[in-house]
């Protein structure tokens, strides 16, 4: 009888992928349950981000008045935006266990 392991072990992390997936909101700027544990979370890794955009749109300009008036960092804000995007592009992040994986 051949070892279906494997078939069966990459069906449960396209499930699990599916199930990361939550239904669009609304408003598809709304960040995902995901997103905002880990931005709520200060011992997270964090990577700089460089790219450089036109400065017509006044981005950075933009993002400074935005956390003058909310108070949210420039880096949340820059990954709030950006993961809400990519999101709703189909480009979701790999699956970030949000509890301890069970056996």
């Amino acid at each position: 009888m051949p070892d279906l392991t494997h078939h069966a072990r990459r069906l449960r992390d396209i499930a699990d992928a599916l199930e990361a997936q939550s239904e669009p909101a609304d408003d598809p700027l709304t960040p995902h349950p995901d997103t905002l544990t880990v931005i709520g979370n200060r011992h997270i890794k964090r990577g700089q981000l460089n790219y450089a955009v036109p400065d017509i749109l006044q981005l950075q300009r933009r993002i400074r008045r935005y956390n003058a008036e909310h108070d949210v960092p420039h880096g949340d804000i820059v990954a709030l935006a950006l993961d809400a995007w990519l999101r709703a592009k189909g480009y979701p992040p790999d699956i970030i266990p949000t509890q301890p994986e069970t056996p």
